[in-house]
């Protein structure tokens, strides 16, 4: 007699089954939290109703299927979790088949067992096996300094004999040298098991030569051990602190993911980043948010981006990057064939290292994110790298290009872009000189794009035509759920007229408490205002032979 795993199963959610119209995979391994408490209820109620089994072997209590329901999911979850930790790269799938698996294998060994008397016990661990965690963490709770005393009891589980930790996270507690001691030998005897490590934040508030003294200590405990990903966030590491954990990051030959955000990264340091992680073949994601590299230092990490070919997720913002370093970096962006999400944002790369970029975006299918703003890129950059990522990235999702200076003029080729990507679910083109004219272009370029979600139009100067034209185009897109056109010069009536569109759905309107309906641009006539009836009429009449001239063109005989 088969039991049937999958009968046990709730309906995927919503999410997941307008994702498989999607022409792209998705993933289906973790399952929601929602569809994890509708399989414990399906699991309690089958184990406490008559069913083909239970009249076979016997009903639990209510109260004791929830018990077991609850124990036997955690368990195949775990189980299943580990089995996806093994082939990251894959949909999910198998995961789900082990996950429904293990849950009917471990209903039926619990009815097996089961007494037929209800006077008699059993004890559910005999039943449902314990699962080992893998995940030892202890950055929750509150921020706050660790002493070797406490470093005793909180690290008890890491010394258990067999235990399976892989992955552990030391975030948000800050180690004394005391401390550190503590958990050095401790590390050094799992070095051979972790593959994860996530130190950021673990020196807070030490001096100088305290903090360098416990990087030391942890980097000579991790150092040969075989990490896929390390994080060193937010430790103000500097050249010094670098250097400090030179023989954990010299001694790693597969990582595929490494942090330093908000690490006071200046030039020296990222020169030492460069030299002291020689093996990068297997990255996968680098993120070099929030430091003060600059054009010298973002040489060094364009040095370390061409050792790796397989990247897929690259950051690189807010890093003071000018035109040189900019350029620098992405000349070695063109060499990584495999990015999916590129960040570069709030730099001052200005034009020429825009239109370098958009060479190396021309090489690029498999994006999905791309985010662009506060880069000066202005027209000339925002043009180049709208054409480049027309004919690349068909699947993209995520497209930010906010803050660059950017006019109505490269607004047709920011449309044609937009139009190309139907799969786009977010798009911001905030603080912009855009006006009505080119928000115009781009809503008509939203046409489709059945799985947008969110667009931002915040301060690009545009008034009610523009606010309009961008409302009645996302109005009834399946999936969306928020236009943001605060801080334009929308009249009063163009703010009625909004809510009056959004009268079904108001929470798709974003707040528009920074609307100025006095305000216009400063290269604005001051009669302006008072002919913006003309002027819709006019920016009508050009979307109309816009649209004319697009349907003579397909209706235009095939030449061959």
């Amino acid at each position: 007699m088969v039991f049937c795993a999958f009968a046990l199963f709730p309906p995927m959610d919503a999410t997941i089954l307008n994702s498989q119209r999607r022409p792209f995979s998705i993933k289906l391994w973790p399952p929601s939290e929602n569809t994890r408490k509708m399989l414990v209820e399906r699991m309690t109620n089958n184990l406490s109703s008559p069913t083909i089994f239970t009249r076979k072997y016997r009903c639990l209590s209510k109260e004791d299927a929830a018990t077991s329901a609850e124990q036997i999911e955690h368990a195949a979850f775990t189980v299943s979790s580990q089995h996806y930790e093994k082939e990251p790269d894959g949909d999910g799938s198998s995961a789900v088949q082990l996950y429904a698996k293990e849950c009917s294998k471990l209903i039926l060994e619990l009815l097996k067992q089961m007494p037929r008397s209800e006077h008699e016990e059993i004890s559910f661990s005999e039943v449902i096996p314990t699962v080992q965690e893998t995940f030892f963490d202890i950055s929750k709770g509150k921020r706050a300094f660790i002493e070797a005393e406490e470093a005793q009891e909180l690290l008890k589980p890491l010394k258990e004999s067999g235990n399976s930790f892989s992955k552990i996270c030391f975030s948000n507690r800050s180690f004394g040298v005391n401390a550190a001691r503590i958990a050095g030998p401790i590390l050094a005897s799992l070095k051979d098991q972790l593959k994860e490590v996530d130190l950021s934040d673990f020196v807070a508030g030490r001096n100088e030569a305290e903090a360098l003294d416990v990087m030391n200590i942890f980097s000579e405990a991790l150092e040969d051990s075989n990490l896929k990903f390390l994080n060193l966030s937010d430790n103000a590491l500097g050249e010094k602190g670098v250097r400090a954990f030179g023989k954990l990051l010299q001694s790693q030959t597969n990582l595929e993911e490494l942090f330093l955000m908000n690490d006071g990264i200046s030039q020296e340091a990222a020169r030492a980043v460069s030299e002291l992680v020689p093996s990068t073949e297997k990255l996968k994601v680098l993120h070099f948010h929030n430091n003060m590299t600059g054009d010298e230092g973002a040489v060094a990490i364009a040095e370390i981006v061409k050792r790796s070919p397989l990247l897929e997720d690259f950051r690189c913002s807010s890093t003071r990057v000018g035109s040189e370093g900019g350029i620098a970096l992405c000349e070695a962006l063109g060499m990584c064939s495999h990015l999916k999400k590129l960040d570069l944002r709030d730099n001052m790369f200005g034009p020429e290292a825009g239109l370098v970029l958009s060479k190396a975006l021309s090489k690029h299918e498999n994006l999905t994110e791309v985010y662009l703003s506060y880069l000066n890129l202005e027209d000339e950059g925002a043009i180049a790298i709208a054409n480049a990522l027309k004919d690349a990235a068909p699947s993209l999702g995520v497209l930010e290009m906010a803050g660059n200076d950017i006019t109505a003029e490269a607004a047709p080729a920011i449309a044609s872009c937009i139009a190309a990507k139907q799969l786009l679910s977010k798009l911001s083109f905030a603080e912009n000189e855009l006006k009505d004219e080119g928000a115009i272009q781009i809503a008509k370029g939203l046409q489709g794009h059945n799985h947008l979600i969110e667009v931002d139009m915040t301060c690009t100067g545009i008034r009610r035509a523009g606010a309009r034209v961008l409302a009645q185009t996302v109005l009834l897109k399946d999936e969306f759920k928020s236009l943001n056109v605060n801080g334009n010069f929308i009249s009063e009536e163009g703010v009625d007229e909004l809510k009056e569109i959004f009268k079904k759905s108001p929470e798709m309107l974003a707040s528009l408490e920074d609307n100025d309906p006095e305000g216009e641009d400063e290269d604005e006539d001051e009669e302006e205002s008072g002919d913006e009836g003309k002027d819709e009429d006019e920016l009508e009449s050009k979307l109309k032979i816009l649209d004319v001239k697009k349907e003579e063109s397909l209706d235009a005989p095939d030449s061959n």
